[in-house]
């Protein structure tokens, strides 16, 4: 069995170089490479061509946004025949993909679940649309108004992680959001026309370190889980939170909860930010297609 492990040295704050001894030493007498990403999208090249080399696991260390880049090298390397496992290394701010998979969300943790090589296939999602026309493959969720915001400004908090960032993030937006758009979202035949403060389209179950945006999505159903948010005043976001904490924002009125194979979000009035698991899919966007792909991908889980 060989495994290429790509590094990305600044997730999590720079966790990512300093795990890198550790990761070594747990996987002695394995037959692996270790490569260091150096710009955007490195890891993404890099993985189609470990893929396209023969290497049977893909092993990322990182947070999401690399595993995103990864994600879409493996897919590309699909349409040469190429099929090799995916495996995380959790060192990054949210670990949201990894704890949708059902992967460990801690360094030693998901060291051994690669050790141990336990595999499951699970859903992927293709969106369409921003500054990604050709299209892009994401693995936990995409983020559309509110939630993309604040994952852009959680990144710009230097100096904690987790859900402590998307919570000192999530207070800033809320001063500085702009006016939520109008928004059609269709989910396969339901259409829903509304002034929307976000979408999540989520295969995962949360977002932004501990945001439980669908709590009972599974990653092997064959459906994306959606949370529709209309919109709110600025005292009613901040009442909201601990619900989305809880997984319990279906019980609130400004929240609509279903589930679908093909959603398409246009904008009627304004524009949005969105993101695919983190990573930006456009600032000011107007037009999203996203299909489920089942059990289209393996991974090595806990």
């Amino acid at each position: 069995m060989k495994y290429y492990v790509i590094v990305n040295p600044i997730s999590g704050r720079g966790l990512g170089e300093k795990s890198i001894p550790r990761i070594e030493e747990a996987m002695q007498g394995m037959d692996y490479k270790l490569i260091r990403t150096e710009r955007p999208l490195h890891a993404m090249e890099l993985a189609e061509q470990a893929a396209l080399d023969g290497y049977d696991v893909i092993v990322c260390a990182s947070g999401d946004g690399t595993l995103n880049e990864a994600l879409n090298g493996v897919m590309k390397a699909r349409a040469n025949g190429k099929s090799p496992g995916l495996a995380v290394i959790s060192i990054g701010t949210g670990n949201d993909f990894a704890s949708g998979m059902g992967i460990p969300t801690t360094l030693e943790d998901s060291l051994q679940a690669l050790k141990t090589n336990k595999r499951k296939r699970v859903d992927i999602g293709l969106v369409k649309g921003g500054d990604f026309p050709e299209g892009r493959y994401f693995g936990n969720g995409i983020g559309v108004g509110f939630d993309a915001a604040v994952g852009f400004a959680a990144l710009q908090v230097k100096w904690t992680r987790g859900l402590l960032a998307y919570l000192i993030a999530a207070i800033q937006t809320i001063f500085f959001y702009y006016v939520p758009p109008t928004l059609r979202i269709q989910v396969d035949d339901q259409t829903f026309e509304q002034d929307s403060l976000m979408v999540s389209v989520m295969n995962g179950n949360r977002m932004g370190g501990g945001f439980r945006m669908a709590p009972e999505s599974k990653t092997d159903d064959g459906l994306f889980d959606l949370c529709i948010a209309s919109s709110a005043t600025k005292l009613r976001m901040f009442g909201l939170i601990p619900y989305f904490i809880k997984g319990t924002q279906a019980t609130q009125p400004e929240i609509k909860m279903t589930r679908g194979r093909r959603v398409t979000i246009t904008a009627l009035k304004g524009d949005f930010p969105a993101h695919a698991d983190g990573e930006t899919l456009c600032r000011n966007g107007s037009n999203l297609t996203l299909e489920l792909l089942p059990r289209e991908l393996e991974i090595v889980c806990a």
